[in-house]
């Protein structure tokens, strides 16, 4: 394979931890990340930018204070900079995040559920 050739079922089945996001590969100033999930994060919130969520497998809860919003697969959902957000996936989920460089995925909570960014491949 082309080594500027990133697969995301590839990247996805080398990885045995979740809520520990992997660098997949970057546009621009964005990282696109590759993601499992499994439980409740925190509540947390990117006061100074949006978060986007494609979920490749599985059924992902993004509760926020006033709704939940529920995506299945190949569904896409933005929470907007500043919106307080608990992602939840009560079976396991399989998704691409797509962010800012340097984003945390904890934001603004920190805690002991925060990751440093791995590298794919």
């Amino acid at each position: 394979m082309n080594e500027d050739v990133r697969n995301v079922q590839a990247a996805l089945a080398t990885m045995t931890e979740h809520w520990q996001p992997h660098r997949l590969t970057s546009v621009n100033d964005y990282d696109v990340k590759v993601v499992k999930l499994l439980g409740e994060f925190v509540w947390h919130t990117h006061p100074d930018t949006d978060e986007l969520f494609m979920v490749v497998h599985g059924r992902l809860t993004i509760q926020l204070r006033d709704r939940d919003v529920v995506l299945g697969p190949n569904d896409v959902f933005v929470v907007p900079k500043g919106v307080e957000h608990c992602p939840r996936a009560d079976e396991e989920v399989q998704a691409i995040l797509f962010e800012p460089k340097g984003t945390v995925n904890t934001g603004d909570a920190g805690g002991e559920m925060t990751s440093e960014l791995r590298e794919f491949g």
